[in-house]
């Protein structure tokens, strides 16, 4: 097969401010395959994690690397390379990129889309969630606004964990409840709480209504998750400090659920593999992105029927997206029809 590697920038309509910093801006990686007149795409997103930060420059880099090494396989050997790529410790988001296209490849060659191949229901698919960064009270009451006026919301993730503290959180997701009394709401600190605070921030939370909590104490701290769960009356899920399927067992006993998403696990194939080791444990699953743009949420979206909890919006934050692909109908992040990922250059490609 043939492998190409091209860089596009998208821009945020409104940037996010989580408690590791604030993004308006990504350079994503787009990685195009090719074999017997058909033509797979797959995206990369830098992300940061503490130590496994990996950026576009990284990204694009690891990929022109193994080039000679890919153009030996065909598509349909995606186990192969799965193992190759991990093998040659490519970054994560590198072998998502590269799992997807050949992903996208295969549906393509046999006509038919992803979620068909596998056997989903469209029909299960649950709404997805927009995200409300960390801001002041009225900032995150009128982004709310602007994510009703925008679209049809069913659900809200609010971003917690302020470096101003517990007292800045709960000002902001009253503000944000007030604006919508009838959504519900989850919430993710990112890692930003203490165990204390996330004690009483758990059993605050609660008594609003709110669903559950994501990532409340910071990727490493792993062991305090345990004397959380004994406290906590609310569901935990867990993003960073679960990157794989390996991680599952170690963090079965101490959360409720995982936050899948491609960049950190490597590609839909781990995704899977994931989603299954997840239910084998009797944990929820839900699926998150990054700086995605449609091409990466698309892919995402074909494995929807498979989760609990979606959180699929960041291309719809974006003003530029060079892709379409999944539609939005009431509120869910649907893929379509069409083989392969089914995505398309939208108005905005170069």
């Amino acid at each position: 097969m043939q492998v190409e590697v091209k860089v596009f920038t998208v821009n945020k309509r409104f940037p996010l401010t989580i408690s590791r910093g604030t993004t308006a801006q990504t350079t994503n990686v787009w990685v195009k395959i090719s074999q017997d007149g058909v033509e797979g795409w797959g995206e990369a997103s830098p992300f940061g994690v503490g130590n496994h930060a990996q950026k576009t420059e990284q990204i694009k880099d690891a990929i022109a690397q193994v080039i000679p090494l890919l153009t030996t396989f065909s598509p349909l050997q995606r186990q192969q390379v799965e193992q190759l790529l991990i093998q040659q410790q490519i970054p994560s988001a590198a072998r998502a990129a590269v799992d997807m296209a050949m992903h996208d490849w295969l549906g393509k060659f046999v006509g038919l889309p992803l979620w068909q191949i596998w056997g989903c229901d469209r029909n299960l698919i649950v709404p997805t969630s927009v995200t409300i960064g960390i801001n002041s009270p009225e900032g995150a009451r009128e982004r709310a606004r602007d994510w009703l006026n925008y679209l049809d919301v069913r659900l809200f993730k609010v971003k917690l964990g302020s470096p101003d503290g517990i007292d800045a959180d709960q000002q902001m997701l009253l503000a944000v409840q007030q604006e919508a009394p009838n959504l519900e709401f989850f919430v993710d600190a990112n890692g930003g709480w203490s165990l204390p605070d996330a004690i009483k921030m758990c059993h605050w939370l609660a008594d609003l209504g709110v669903k559950y909590v994501e990532q409340p104490l910071a990727r490493g701290q792993e062991e305090s998750l345990a004397a959380l769960k004994q406290e906590s009356p609310l569901p935990i899920f867990v993003d960073e400090s679960c990157f794989t399927s390996v991680d599952i067992p170690h963090l079965a006993n101490y959360v409720d659920g995982i936050n899948i998403k491609l960049m950190k696990s490597g590609g839909l194939t781990e995704a899977l593999r994931m989603v299954h080791t997840a239910r084998a444990y009797g944990l929820q699953v839900m699926f998150g992105c990054y700086s995605d743009s449609s091409l990466a949420n698309t892919a995402a979206a074909q494995l929807a029927p498979l989760a609990d909890y979606l959180d699929l919006d960041s291309h719809l934050n974006l003003i530029d997206d060079p892709f379409m692909g999944a539609l939005v109908v009431e509120g869910k992040v649907l893929p379509n029809d069409l083989p392969g990922l089914g995505v398309q250059y939208s108005a905005f490609a170069a």
